[in-house]
Order: structure tokens, then C-alpha cells, then sequence
């Protein structure tokens, strides 16, 4: 028995090593991808596509000419279809020609976020310069009062997915001593307490996100589901490394990306794709889209919001066992002590 001694004690010496190397890396990996999306997406940002209205076969013509890629033109008839098109938000812009095409009129949609907007208003503004004319912008559908930067619907939806994310973690400890349906019930009543506080405090209290508050409250409700399902999901599927994978794709990549800071039409090519996919990005435009737009293009990002959350729960219920009973804490405490 004695050769074993070493061997028993050499493993003895290397397991702290595995203990603290684990999430040392895991925390490194994750400031380095927190970093990089949210400031390296920031650092330059280009338009590419921006779907602008323009009046006119002409002067659509002039502005695909000059500006290229940076700006998807979209022709219409007259002005007036122009900006219904930017009240709708099926485009960012409206511009069409006035005084017999001396001067050229800009309609942008502030609620849009401010990065989209100063992008437009500056591309338009150097082509009416280089052209000598003159630009005169009005904004058809401005911010609230209170939301003058048109970040508080991102700053929202940030907090609903970070009290989605948290209750997964404290449901995730909770597996052997809740039953699986017990599990369910108590992320779907938060999901919806979530969504009716956090719409409360941001709309009738705060005055900040001015939307109809059931809807307001729903796409709040399904945020945080998503949230709280997709990381109990990852927390079961992947173990210990399961939280920080839904750290780094909910809370890093998932908002880095949803387009508030940085207008989705801005963003680079990798991190413009998946921005409408993920729930956050879809809920950053619900939310925008319910407050200023009359829900016109409501219904995709709430589909996405439903798949993420019904998905992530039924993937659960497929892998979790129903028929496991609860251990409760003195049940356990007695078993140790026997």
C-alpha cells in the first residue's frame, strides 16, 4: 500500500490547480469579449445600407450614384409617401428635392437612435454640399423628452435580461429540490413580474419609454423568459461552463449588438446578422417600435423572443427528468448525518 502514497498525494496537488485555472480563464475570456464587442463595435462605425426614401427617379438616381453602398435608396412618388414610409419605419429617411431641385429636404426619424440619425443627416449633408445645395432636416418622429440619447429602451431590456439571466443562476441550484414543473412556474411568474415592473417603472413612473404599457409589459415578459430559459438551458446542457457561455452570448454579444448604442444598419458585417436574432436586439426593437412606430414591424422580433423562450423550455423538458424527486434540505441534512 505504500507505493500509493505519492501518487494519492501528487493528485491531491494538482487538483487546486484545475479548481482556480478554470475561472481565471473563463473570467478573462469574458472582459475580453465585453471589452471588445462593446467598444471595438463603437470605434468606427460605418453606414451600410441605409434604406433611405428618396421623391423622384432623378434625384434617386443622383444619390445612388454618389453615395454607393452607404445608402439603400428606395424610390417613391411623392414626399408625402416619402415620409409616411420614415413614420412606419420601413426606411430611416425620407429626401426629396424642393425650389425646382435648388434644395434638398431631409425627414429622419429620431427615434431611429442617434447614431443612425447623425449618420444620415451627415452623408446627405456632404452630398448636398459637394453639390451646392442646400439641406433643410426635420425630425417626423423625435425622442421623448425624457429620452433624449434613445437609450432607455436598451437600458430596459439590458436590466430584464440581466434579472432573466440571474434568476436562471439561483434556478440552476435549485434542480434537486424543485420538481421540474415547480422549476417552470417559477421562471414563467417571474418573467411576467419582471416584464409588468420593469414597464411600469420605465413608462408611468419614469416617462421614459412612452408605449402602451400591456405591450410594453409582454415584450418584457417574453425578454426575460428568454433570457432565463436560454441560460437554465445552457447552465444544464454545458455544466459549470454553461453560465459563461450565456454571459458572453446574452449579456456581451446579445446587447453589444442589439443596436441601440450603435444603429443595427451601422454595425459590422458578423455583428449586423446576428443582431435581430438574439433577444435582446429583438427586444431593443420591439420596444422601439411599440413607443414610436405604432408596432408596424412589431411582430418578427416578437417571434423571435417566443422561439428563444418556448425553445429554450421545451429543449429543457426533453434533457430534465420528470420523474426525479425533490431532496429537501433536511431530508438531505438527515441522510448525511445517518
Amino acid at each position: 500500500m505504500h507505493p500509493q502514497l505519492p501518487q494519492a498525494s501528487h493528485a491531491r496537488r494538482r487538483t487546486p490547480v484545475r479548481i482556480w485555472l478554470q475561472p481565471f480563464l473563463i473570467g478573462l475570456v469574458i472582459v475580453s469579449a465585453f471589452v471588445t464587442c462593446y467598444i471595438g463595435l463603437q470605434r468606427d462605425p460605418q453606414p451600410h445600407r441605409l434604406p433611405v426614401a428618396v421623391t423622384g427617379p432623378r434625384l434617386a438616381s443622383q444619390i445612388q450614384q454618389a453615395l454607393g453602398d452607404a445608402i439603400d435608396v428606395r424610390p417613391t412618388g411623392s414626399s408625402d409617401q416619402a415620409r409616411d414610409a420614415v413614420q412606419h419605419r420601413d426606411v430611416v429617411a425620407a429626401l426629396s428635392a424642393q425650389h425646382h431641385g435648388r434644395d434638398l429636404k431631409l425627414d429622419v426619424a429620431g427615434a431611429n437612435g442617434v447614431s443612425t440619425t447623425t449618420a444620415v443627416k451627415a452623408i446627405v449633408t456632404a452630398y448636398a454640399h459637394g453639390s451646392g445645395r442646400h439641406v433643410t432636416v426635420s425630425d417626423v418622429v423625435p425622442l421623448d423628452r425624457y429620452d433624449a440619447r434613445g437609450l432607455a429602451g436598451f437600458y430596459v431590456s439590458f436590466g430584464v435580461t440581466l434579472s432573466g439571466f440571474v434568476l436562471a443562476q439561483n434556478v440552476l441550484g435549485l434542480s434537486k429540490l424543485l420538481h421540474l414543473r415547480h422549476r417552470f412556474t417559477l421562471v414563467t411568474v417571474f418573467s411576467a413580474a419582471s416584464g409588468l415592473v420593469a414597464a411600469a417603472i420605465a413608462g408611468p413612473v419614469l416617462g421614459a419609454v412612452p408605449a402602451p404599457f400591456l405591450p410594453l409589459a409582454f415584450v418584457l415578459a417574453l425578454l426575460a423568459a428568454a433570457a432565463a430559459f436560454t441560460t437554465k438551458l445552457l447552465g444544464t446542457y454545458f455544466g459549470p461552463v454553461g453560465v459563461p457561455l450565456a454571459t458572453l452570448l446574452l449579456l456581451t454579444v446579445g446587447n453589444s449588438t442589439s443596436g441601440a448604442t450603435v444603429g443595427p444598419d451601422l454595425l459590422p458585417g458578423v455583428a449586423r446578422s446576428v443582431s435581430a436574432l438574439l433577444p435582446p436586439g429583438a427586444a431593443v426593437r420591439a420596444v422601439a417600435d411599440i413607443t414610436y412606430f405604432d408596432g408596424a414591424h412589431v411582430l418578427p422580433p416578437l417571434a423571435t423572443l417566443t422561439l428563444w423562450a418556448v425553445g429554450a423550455a421545451l429543449l429543457l423538458a426533453a434533457r430534465t427528468p420528470r420523474t426525479a424527486q425533490p431532496v429537501l434540505p433536511a431530508a438531505g441534512a438527515a441522510a448525511s448525518s445517518a
